[in-house]
């Protein structure tokens, strides 16, 4: 009724629902409540599923700073597979035969300006359920692969993120326990537990030992001879990795 009274205003009706009380309810259940309503009719507590495919990469963008928010404009060119369309390339006679990424900004922009070729789509997408277009598809699929995991801690643009992610870390504070909190409230917007601080920076000493035993490496990671940095981007993947950081709670 509220819907049809605001003149079908979609935006309204959305900013109602996850505005209430029911829908930000914890996705924790007790095992009171998981007897009396197991399959959530109720709505006892709040949904809990992972992130559609464009967000987790819009989400690392963010939280890194990368992310470029300017609306509209031509599609763009993010990080993908060398070769990409040689295996569906038809000839001169037709377009987008070969896939040249774009540069500056572009590559940062968010993941709905993506170039999406239809029988190629994005890989990084594809990987994480997103649908081909050659199809309608009325409901997503969610999976749950290793696969995913190792695009989130080896495909480029995650290992920018996580690269930006630690400069803004180091920039913030001067304290591991300091950076590793600033990390989980733009990650997770809550503070870490005890237990993940000891981890985290026990990781940290664990790879700065690592890259000080060699630099080359350390440069490559972190694009300069910082071989501090290359230990933090080590951190900020692993913060960006975390399941929660990929999962609506």
């Amino acid at each position: 009724v509220s819907f049809m009274e605001s003149g079908w205003d979609v935006k309204a009706l959305l900013k109602t629902i996850v505005m209430s009380s029911t829908y930000r309810q914890s996705s924790k259940v007790t095992p009171a409540l998981l007897e009396r309503d197991p399959e959530n009719r109720l709505l006892a507590r709040g949904p809990r599923f992972r992130l559609p495919a464009e967000m987790i990469r819009d989400n690392a963008l963010y939280v890194s700073g990368l992310l470029r928010e300017r609306v509209g404009g031509p599609s763009v060119y993010p990080n993908q597979p060398p070769g990409l369309w040689e295996a569906i390339a038809f000839g001169d006679g037709f377009s987008s035969q070969s896939y040249t990424a774009s540069t500056g900004d572009d590559l940062y922009r968010r993941s709905m300006y993506s170039f999406w070729k239809r029988t190629s789509p994005p890989p990084a997408l594809i990987i994480f359920d997103a649908p081909d277009r050659e199809k309608c598809t009325a409901r997503r699929l969610l999976t749950n692969t290793p696969l995913q995991a190792l695009a989130l801690m080896n495909d480029p643009t995650y290992i920018e993120a996580a690269r930006a992610l630690a400069v803004r870390m180091t920039e913030a504070e001067k304290t591991a326990d300091g950076r590793i909190r600033y990390a989980f409230r733009l990650a997770m917007s809550r503070e870490p537990k005890p237990e993940e601080i000891r981890i985290l920076r026990e990781l940290e000493q664990k790879e700065a030992k690592h890259y000080a035993g060699d630099p080359e490496a350390a440069a490559k990671l972190a694009k300069s001879d910082r071989t501090e940095l290359a230990a933090w981007t080590t951190v900020a993947s692993s913060i960006l990795n975390l399941d929660e950081m990929i999962t609506k709670q």
